[in-house]
């Protein structure tokens, strides 16, 4: 039987790496975008050349119907669903005295509410089906370290990584596995080449001193719902080159500005 997947926020950075894997894994794949439609149709045709299904949908996941409405549909069109995989999302940084109510519903419903209601329709059709499944989502490491200007969306992420746990304890008993991947600092464009990827001013912050790539956490993923990660459930899995490893430098000499002080401009 074919094993199915659907990534929401699959067309592109590290939800289209994730896709392109489970296809070369021997998934179906169903993937949401949201407004760059090329992308989506290049995906869906790389992986229709695998000799694999690919189902694709324009969602914007923060409207309050799209999450379980978009998620019934992959299930329709799949026929069954192994593997969910919540993505999509956007990195938002977020001054306290400059917040507004509409930032807060926007981070809530993108990074965290989409992520709950598109489990729960998967974590549905599982049970009733008797589909031994994996859910992940897909998190980040500022969900497990504090930066100025991150109360929303690193926020949210601690609360995906929190929820994870007791989803896992909940679904346990119907062999549904959830599990949540926290990467670093990643790339999402260009051909991420080791120069490229070293060449960021922030990579020199990193302890293997580079940023990652959509590859490294697709392979992660890839492992993760295969059956030799069937022992393994409400984890979180670290992906990010050490970088949050290091604490304040021992001795900066009174120059070095405290690397707590320095947010980089696209984390995941």
């Amino acid at each position: 039987m074919e094993k199915t997947a659907f990534v929401t926020g699959g067309s592109r950075g590290i939800g289209r790496g994730i896709a392109q894997r489970l296809g070369r894994d021997g998934y179906d794949v169903a993937i949401t975008y949201n407004t760059k439609l090329d992308e989506a149709q290049t995906l869906q045709k790389e992986l229709m050349e695998m000799g694999r299904r690919c189902f694709i949908y324009q969602a914007s996941m923060e409207n309050d119907e799209v999450p379980e409405s978009v998620t019934l549909q992959a299930i329709a069109d799949l026929g069954r669903l192994d593997v969910m995989i919540c993505c999509a999302g956007l990195t938002f940084h977020n001054n306290l005295r400059k917040l507004t109510a509409e930032d807060i519903d926007l981070v809530y419903k993108l990074d965290y509410r989409s992520y709950m209601l598109c489990a729960k329709i998967s974590a549905k059709h599982m049970t009733e089906q008797k589909i031994r499944g994996s859910i992940v989502f897909i998190t980040s490491t500022r969900g497990l370290r504090s930066y100025p200007e991150d109360p929303l969306y690193g926020g949210m992420k601690a609360a995906l990584n929190r929820a994870c746990e007791s989803l896992a304890l909940e679904l346990s008993s119907y062999g549904i596995r959830v599990n949540a991947v926290a990467p670093g600092a990643t790339a999402i464009r260009g051909n991420f080449s080791s120069e490229e990827l070293s060449s960021s001013g922030f990579s020199k912050q990193i302890p293997l001193g580079r940023l990652g790539t959509p590859s490294e956490v697709a392979g992660l993923i890839s492992y993760l719902v295969s059956d030799e990660a069937s022992y393994m459930t409400g984890t979180v899995l670290r992906l990010d080159g050490g970088l949050i490893l290091p604490s304040m430098p021992a001795d900066a000499g009174g120059e070095m500005e405290p690397s707590w002080t320095r947010l980089p401009t696209r984390m995941i």
